[in-house]
């Protein structure tokens, strides 16, 4: 498979995803597939896929917009917004998460690495109650 279709294909399938659709994942990645992002690096599908069912238990509505890609050899590089509402928190905000994936592709069209890239600071921990409005002092402190 080339690189472009698999990248297709892993688009569409974070765009579709959903709680069923998590134990699907076999068909993206390779069994020894590397996942990090910045709470979690882990190897191994069924660490992948604890990743994904603890989003459905921990959000309310979690979903992938993928806004951009960018394919070069056996990789690609994946701009997305990241959807959702906190289950603990004001349930009626719509957050977004902008980001980004790094991922590398076997022969098969696997992923064999997946990386995300996204600022925490700014795109999560503020718009938490309480800790937000330490995270945007703490940010403003900083550029004066």
């Amino acid at each position: 498979m080339n690189t472009r279709q698999a990248t297709e294909n892993l688009a569409n399938f974070f765009e579709t995803l959903s709680p069923q659709s998590v134990a699907k994942l076999h068909t993206i990645y390779d069994a020894q597939a590397r996942f990090k992002d910045p709470f979690n690096e882990v190897q191994g599908l069924p660490e992948i896929e604890r990743i994904f069912q603890h989003m459905y238990v921990a959000l309310d509505q979690p979903h992938f917009v993928v806004t951009g890609q960018v394919v070069d050899g056996g990789q690609a590089f994946l701009t997305w917004e990241f959807r959702f509402r906190f289950k603990r928190f004001d349930t009626t905000t719509l957050q977004a998460v902008r980001g980004a994936s790094h991922v590398v592709f076997n022969a098969q069209g696997l992923v064999t690495m997946h990386r995300d890239y996204w600022d925490a600071a700014e795109e999560l921990y503020e718009k938490l109650p309480v800790l937000g409005g330490v995270m945007r002092w703490l940010k403003k402190r900083a550029n004066t």
